[in-house]
């Protein structure tokens, strides 16, 4: 059984920054990709960004480029959100998950296993 825990969120000013983590216990996480979404309240879960197994590939949503850093070690089973910069409408619970290998890498239905969330709330 895969289990992800996501941690770090919180409340932060606009413009300021935060360090998600999601840490991942059972044995399959190193040789799987690993996707960040974050939903708000009344809106679709919407995909935030994805890193390869090995960290060499990640993808962005538009919103994220140049802000966000998304990164993972693989001896602690963790994998990380850096938020900078952020805005008020980024405020959401924050989620990790594991990425199924197949189908689009934007898709949230594409993943596997979903941690519970962490709230980010970013005040004006």
């Amino acid at each position: 059984q895969v289990q992800l825990v996501e941690s770090g969120g919180g409340l932060v000013q606009a413009g300021g920054s935060l360090r998600l983590s999601c840490a991942a216990s059972g044995r399959i996480f190193s040789g799987y990709a690993m996707g960040w979404f974050r939903q708000a309240p009344g809106k679709e879960r919407a995909f935030v960004a994805w890193i390869m197994w090995s960290g060499t590939n990640t993808l962005y949503a538009d919103s994220a480029k140049g802000r966000f850093t998304i990164s993972r070690d693989n001896g602690k089973n963790t994998v990380y959100l850096q938020m900078n910069s952020l805005k008020p409408e980024e405020t959401a619970g924050y989620y990790c998950a594991r990425w199924s290998g197949t189908g689009s890498e934007y898709d949230p239905s594409t993943y596997e296993y979903w941690g519970q969330g962490t709230q980010v709330t970013v005040s004006s």
